[in-house]
Formats: C-alpha cells, sequence, structure tokens
C-alpha cells in the first residue's frame, strides 16, 4: 500500500477521525483535511482543494452540508479535480433517500454529482449516530438528566460511528466496493426514549426522554441563542422521525463486512464505562 494516499474530509468529525485511525492501522498514509492541517483544506475556499488533493489515490469525503444547496456542485468540481489529479476512488458519506424531506434532492444531486465525475465510487448512506448521545449535541442533555426532543414515539436505526469507518476504510483500500450504494444502520429500530433508557441502564444513573412538541422544541432552541435555520433544520428532521419515515432497516454493514451491525447496548455498556456519561 505504500504507494496509497487517502484524503480524509472531515478528519476531526466523529467518523472522519474514525477512518483516519482505522487507515493508519492498515499501514495506509492519511493526509487528514482540515482548515487548520497542513495543507489546510476548507470547502469554502476552492483555492485550498489543489494541495490537498496532490498525490492522493483515494478519499473518504464529508461535506457539512450535504442538504444544502451547493453541496452537489462542490463534490462535483471537488471530485473531478481529484480524478484529474489522479485519484481513483471516493468514498461520500450520505443519508438514506428518505431522510431529509425536501432537501433529500440535494443529497441525491450530491451524489449523481460523485457518481458522474470520473472516479470509483462508494456511497455510505447512514442514520443517525449512536456517539451523538456522547460525543455532540445530545451530550449534554444526557449528562443534564433529561434528553428533550420532538421525535415523539417515532423509531429510527441508529447506527455506529465505528461501524461507517470500517465500511469507509475497506472500500478505501480492497477491491469490490465501486459503485455500491451501502445503507447503514444498527441492527434494531429504536424510538429516541429506548436510546435513552439504554444509557440510564449502562450507567445507572436516572435519566428521561421527554418528548416535546415541535413548538416547544423550537422555543427553547431560540431561547439558547440557536440559529433560526438550524432550528427549522432540526424541527424538520424530527418530524420525520416522529411520522415514522426512517422506520427501517439497512443491509449495509452486513453487506461489506461480513457481520451484524453493533448494537445500541453494546455501545452504551463501552462508553458508561470509559466514564463520559459520569456527572
Amino acid at each position: 500500500m505504500s504507494d496509497e494516499m487517502i484524503l480524509v474530509t472531515g478528519a476531526t468529525g466523529k467518523t472522519g477521525r474514525r477512518v483516519a485511525r482505522l487507515l493508519r492501522e492498515r499501514g495506509v498514509p492519511v493526509r487528514a483535511a482540515s482548515r487548520s492541517a497542513t495543507p489546510s483544506f476548507d470547502w469554502t475556499d476552492r483555492g485550498t482543494w489543489e494541495p490537498a488533493l496532490r498525490g492522493v489515490t483515494g478519499m473518504y469525503v464529508v461535506h457539512p452540508d450535504l442538504g444544502g444547496p451547493q453541496a452537489a456542485d462542490d463534490v462535483a468540481a471537488f471530485a473531478r479535480q481529484a480524478a484529474a489529479a489522479g485519484a481513483r476512488h471516493a468514498v461520500l458519506l450520505s443519508t438514506p433517500s428518505d431522510a431529509w424531506g425536501p432537501a433529500q434532492e440535494h443529497v441525491l444531486a450530491a451524489e449523481r454529482a460523485l457518481e458522474h465525475a470520473g472516479l470509483d465510487w462508494t456511497v455510505l448512506r447512514v442514520r443517525w449516530f449512536f456517539q451523538n448521545f456522547s460525543e455532540d449535541f445530545l451530550y449534554d442533555p444526557v449528562l443534564s438528566g433529561e434528553v428533550r426532543l420532538p421525535a415523539g414515539d417515532g423509531k429510527e436505526a441508529f447506527v455506529d460511528a465505528e461501524d461507517i469507518a470500517e465500511v469507509a476504510a475497506l472500500a478505501l483500500t480492497e477491491a469490490g466496493h465501486a459503485g455500491w450504494h451501502y445503507e447503514l444502520s444498527g441492527p434494531r429500530l429504536m424510538t429516541f426514549g429506548d436510546a435513552v433508557a439504554e444509557i440510564a441502564r449502562a450507567t445507572g444513573r436516572d435519566l428521561r426522554y421527554v418528548p416535546l412538541t415541535p413548538e416547544a422544541y423550537a422555543q427553547e432552541q431560540r431561547a439558547r441563542g440557536v440559529p433560526e435555520e438550524w432550528v427549522r433544520l432540526t424541527v424538520g428532521l424530527y418530524d420525520h422521525v416522529r411520522s415514522g419515515g426512517l422506520a427501517s432497516l439497512g443491509d449495509g454493514v452486513h453487506k461489506a463486512l461480513g457481520r451484524a451491525p453493533r448494537d445500541f447496548s453494546e455501545y452504551a455498556d463501552t462508553t458508561a464505562r470509559q466514564g463520559l456519561w459520569n456527572v
């Protein structure tokens, strides 16, 4: 693999840093792309793309706003530039076709842009990460003892970021994954209440899931200073969960890795042992 160089965008994020770690464990050179890296990389500054792509043979592509109107143009230009620079394969982090509602047209356009850029490609369509409860916006609510969301009793196929990273690293280093759309999910459907109950069991803490109306949730978020655009986006996503729009499982982990995806209970037990939810 000495002639390989994989560019990992989103290298400080939940999946990107795991992809970079797994590639390095395989002995594959990695260029971790970020604004603070050398060379720097910024999706909004196309002048940074060429130095970041120099000598790259493969890419893990994480766009910061795949559901936005700019994403398809960014992905198309980036992938074409990568192909011209000698890259051969790109893995795109995406979402299922039913995940974003009206914004999904932008996600699908970004996927098509990659597929027509002249590279081998693999698309990973993923669900809500387990790690949102320990590394992202649901972490503080878990610490507070109350997770307040407008998701009702809607079910979601939460997925482990470790599984996503393992599929991505495999697709970038082994043959047989080009041209695949992998639908990645966990092994079972869960409500947010189920997830919070699993964390309570694993930690021995008194945790509650409090279902809110969309209006009450939006009001709470605005009171915390959350930008209105993000409030509208998240309310729409939770509406989709609450209505059952995401109540389906994917088989991508099994197809790619030949094993069952990791269960949320295992994640909860492991994270609890690490002390991340201690207060």
